[in-house]
């Protein structure tokens, strides 16, 4: 299998078509651990998640400026209903102000050659 580097949005869709967790819901699901929505919207087309092949998480390195590691991404790999096998992942803290919903991206997609 090929893996492409994509580094793109994706846009979570909880409970229903709501764009956004229903009332009450939460983006994460217990501390720390972020709710992985069944479906995205990438591209213009809807994803559905039908299995999750594989899970881990990405810390920070402790430096100088800095004793304690700090999680930074939830990450997974994913096999669509399609078929297409992705590694999305998730960002604790946002990139910016202006970015601050944006927190799932599509790292990259595996290619059967």
């Amino acid at each position: 299998m090929k893996e492409s580097l994509i580094s793109e949005p994706l846009k979570p869709l909880f409970a229903g078509a709501g764009e956004s967790p229903a009332p009450g819901e939460n983006e994460f699901q217990a501390v720390g651990e972020p709710m992985l929505p069944e479906r995205f919207v990438w591209r213009g087309e809807e994803l559905v998640i039908a299995e999750v092949l594989e899970r881990w998480k990405e810390y920070s390195r402790p430096g100088a400026a800095m004793q304690e590691r700090y999680l930074r991404k939830h990450w997974y790999r994913i096999r669509s209903a399609a078929g297409r096998e992705m590694k999305i992942y998730f960002e604790r803290q946002a990139r910016s102000k202006a970015g601050a919903k944006q927190r799932w991206w599509v790292y990259s997609v595996f290619d059967s050659e």
